[in-house]
């Protein structure tokens, strides 16, 4: 059935050449594209951007960015509902028109206040493009290669800021700030909107991937899944006791408290040593890392334990930042960086694939948004305390020490439940 405007029409699944869900996976990788490019790392560039033109201090822009994303994080906790109540469509077509509104209201502010105005309307477009958006999109489409799926679909993330933030300064440089803003905002609202649009829709009954189906195209196209079980009754405070859901949410919190923490002072912390045009080089080694780690994740992580798999990637990432904390030579640096760049984005797409396993389908949506609301209310307060850290012992040492403990934390906190379950205590999977 294709759904447009709410009417849906019979057509026969088996004509389509390519499964819809790839489909839904490419447009998921449009929406981080635009949603991390303009909404992740585009307020680093806006906050230059309006320090030059209305001279105001850094900090009190800053403050705006920040209350920014705390406000992103309270409205993800009611993304799996409103995903459930209005679909995917509504809800990215709407979260795109917010992020947008938003940066154009960017261009137009004259007063302080209104910076945080602007940033309130594009918290809306955060909340709905961000990762727990990505995670529920594709959640319906895949079981078996959910995690590849997803891994590619976040790719636009990293994707959008090695294209969109160039694109911004140089646009910015060319041109001015508000044309700059209002080109990409356009090119955003013609490319989402209408994938959105034909893409985004109720998975039908006789669709699955082949993977799920046996790896038999056939049957693929032509079986019709068994109804869900039923699930027990949604109980936030039962979601939120359970040991299962705490070990996930802590550790993935300390790990993106950490990684945005770190990436926000490693021009400050590297320049010095390496020199503005080597580390503008490890800058870019680590975003490349994290693009390649993404998809090699997405390629072994369907056949693995994915809380095994996570401790995996907390401990690379805490060996990148111990070599970043020893200093011992350039080569090192850049080797840390890579490190710490290979475990970069799997922190965003890991935790969903833990959820499938460990809680009932039918309360993906709203668990997930949970732990990324968790998520990013931590990562928040990553790039004060390095700051803090750095201006109390007058060097970045202890703040890199201090990320190797927390990522290593992290490690064993997600594995923990693996280990009691090795030891005779079987965790409860799949219900709350």
């Amino acid at each position: 059935m294709n759904v447009l405007g709410g009417i849906e029409t019979a057509v026969p699944a088996a004509k389509t050449g390519i499964y819809h869900g790839w489909l839904v996976v490419g447009t998921a990788f449009l929406i981080a594209f635009f949603g991390w490019g303009i909404g992740f790392y585009g307020p680093g560039i806006y906050l230059v951007a309006l320090q030059q033109r209305h001279g105001w201090l850094t900090a009190d822009i800053a403050s705006a960015i920040t209350t920014y994303y705390l406000l992103g994080a309270t409205l993800i906790l009611f993304a799996g509902g409103i995903f459930e109540r209005f679909g995917a469509r509504c809800v990215v077509s709407a979260g795109a028109t917010a992020m947008a509104c938003g940066a154009v209201l960017l261009t137009l502010v004259s007063r302080q206040w209104h910076v945080y105005a602007a940033f309130a309307v594009m918290s809306f477009g955060w909340a709905a493009m961000s990762g727990a958006a990505i995670n529920i999109i594709i959640a319906p489409w895949f079981d078996r290669r959910r995690g590849l799926a997803i891994s590619l679909a976040l790719n636009g993330a990293s994707a959008g800021g090695v294209v969109i933030a160039p694109l911004l300064v140089f646009l910015i440089g060319r041109l001015n700030f508000a044309a700059a803003l209002f080109c990409v905002a356009a090119l955003m609202l013609a490319i989402v909107l209408p994938a959105a649009a034909f893409v985004l829709r109720h998975k039908r009954a006789n669709e699955r991937d082949a993977a799920d189906a046996g790896c038999d195209p056939t049957r693929a196209q032509a079986s019709v899944p068994a109804p869900a079980a039923p699930a027990p009754p949604w109980q936030l405070s039962a979601v939120l006791r359970s040991s299962d859901f705490q070990s996930v949410s802590l550790s993935f919190a300390l790990g993106l408290m950490v990684q945005v923490g770190f990436l926000t002072h490693q021009v400050a912390y590297l320049s010095p040593i390496l020199g503005s045009i080597a580390t503008a080089w490890a800058v870019s080694l680590t975003t490349l890392s994290a693009v390649v780690g993404r998809l090699l994740i997405g390629l072994i992580v369907d056949k693995c334990d994915p809380r095994a798999v996570a401790c995996g990637n907390f401990l690379v990432q805490s060996a990148g930042t111990a070599l970043l904390a020893a200093n011992p030579s350039t080569p090192m640096l850049y080797l840390g960086c890579i490190l710490f760049g290979l475990g970069l984005g799997n922190l965003i797409s890991l935790p969903g694939l833990i959820v499938q396993q460990e809680f009932p389908e039918q309360h993906f949506s709203r668990i997930v948004g949970l732990i990324v609301a968790a998520n990013q209310f931590a990562f928040a307060f990553g790039p004060g305390l390095l700051g803090f850290l750095r201006q109390a012992r007058g060097d970045y040492t202890t703040a890199l020490e201090v990320c190797f403990i927390v990522e290593a934390t992290a490690a064993v906190i997600v594995i923990f439940p693996r280990v009691r379950h090795l030891v005779g205590r079987t965790p409860a999977r799949k219900e709350l």
